[in-house]
């Protein structure tokens, strides 16, 4: 078993203060956005024999197990973090797997670099997730039904979102919610920054239902993409409940501290609250345009104490357990790798000690038992 040394990333929506608070440290003052967790190549976790990502190439059926190098290849098919939004993230979108193997042989053959600001597909590879809340978090997922987001755009009484509402309620629903989205993305900049400042001024005049857009708006004036989030679910989840986001579905995490998992991939999609490159065409291809109800998800406890977060992807399976005073040792010994991540208390993992924020990595069949009083997230795959 391997403690982990992880790097977090400052990116400029991060909170200056929930990571933090978290792993018992003083703020920065700068941004914390994400710890990373994993072998990644782009922030591989550190160990004692070296970079993860590096460890694991050595042997990968050592540290990942036979079964799930066959089922997913020499690599770590998840990464791990902890995620902490002071602002909102991008809206966006996760191909499938077909669309994203597709994309990235489309660029590969245009010889498009993989740092190009327009690059859509980093790799071939989808990006299912899943994000636990730790404290009360905020997001938007998923269309809302075209009518409702009909009423919430006229609620507003801004006439240039009338023609909206008009097309929200004139076709079926993929229909409506298609062409209102491509009609905000594609709209004059010039038109929908005024269309934006006067849904914003109608916001902060109304509150109430309307507080988290003209939050949205305060960190992202007059981009179309505030417009875009009124036609999605907009969701709080309380600590321990989570949000699993499948292809196609569009998001955007607003604020809050979580426990996030994923598919190994960066492929994005962009739909707005962004300075960068936003794609159109090709987001429409990937966008599920239906609407859904968010599918809060709540652990299911085993008998063991184990509570799992099911999610209908192999990539990656992510449990908890609360340990309670007195509580017996959990023994997690599995033919799959795993990373631990304690959130709360002082654990046990092996010969390790675990205080809030740390992590240690598992090998394939190494002896992992966890113990003490607190909170452990246990990251792994279904091989």
């Amino acid at each position: 078993m391997d403690r982990l040394s992880n790097t977090i990333r400052p990116y400029a929506w991060g909170s200056t203060t929930a990571i933090a608070q978290l792993i018992g440290a003083e703020p920065t003052g700068e941004p914390q956005a994400e710890m990373w967790m994993g072998a990644h190549p782009g922030a591989p976790s550190r160990t004692e024999r070296g970079p993860l990502n590096e460890v694991i190439d050595a042997d990968p059926a050592g540290q990942l197990g036979s079964a799930a190098v066959a089922k997913f290849g020499p690599r770590l098919p998840f990464l791990l973090k902890l995620l902490a939004a002071g602002a909102p993230l991008s809206l966006q979108v996760h191909p499938n797997l077909q669309q994203a193997k597709e994309g990235y042989e489309a660029e590969e053959a245009k010889g498009v670099p993989l740092s190009a600001p327009d690059r859509n597909y980093k790799d071939a590879n989808h990006k299912p997730e899943l994000i636990c809340a730790l404290t009360p978090f905020d997001g938007l997922c998923g269309f809302r039904a075209p009518e409702d987001a009909a009423k919430l755009l006229e609620g507003l009484g801004v006439d240039s979102l009338k023609p909206y509402a008009d097309l929200l309620r004139a076709h079926p629903e993929e229909a409506a919610l298609r062409e209102v989205l491509t009609a905000v993305l594609s709209a004059d900049r010039d038109e929908m920054a005024q269309t934006v400042a006067d849904a914003t001024a109608a916001a902060q005049r109304i509150g109430g239902d309307y507080e988290p857009y003209a939050g949205i708006a305060h960190h992202y004036p007059g981009d179309p993409g505030v417009i875009a989030a009124m036609l999605l679910n907009y969701v709080q989840l309380q600590p321990g409940e989570a949000l699993f986001l499948g292809a196609g579905v569009p998001h955007a995490y607003l604020n809050g501290l979580g426990v996030e998992i994923m598919a190994n991939s960066d492929n994005v999609l962009r739909c707005g609250l962004t300075p960068k490159h936003v794609d159109v065409p090709e987001l429409l291809r990937i966008v599920r345009f239906e609407a859904t109800d968010p599918g809060v998800l709540r652990p299911e406890a085993s008998p063991d104490g184990e509570e799992v977060y099911d999610t209908p992807i192999d990539e990656f399976r992510l449990s908890r357990f609360v340990l309670p005073e007195g509580a017996p040792a959990h023994d997690l010994t599995a033919a799959t790798p795993q990373i631990l991540l304690c959130t709360a208390g002082a654990v046990g993992a092996g010969e390790l000690g675990l205080a809030p924020g740390q992590s240690a990595f598992v090998p394939a069949g190494e002896k992992a038992e966890v113990s003490g009083v607190g909170t452990i997230f246990r990251a792994t795959v279904v091989a």
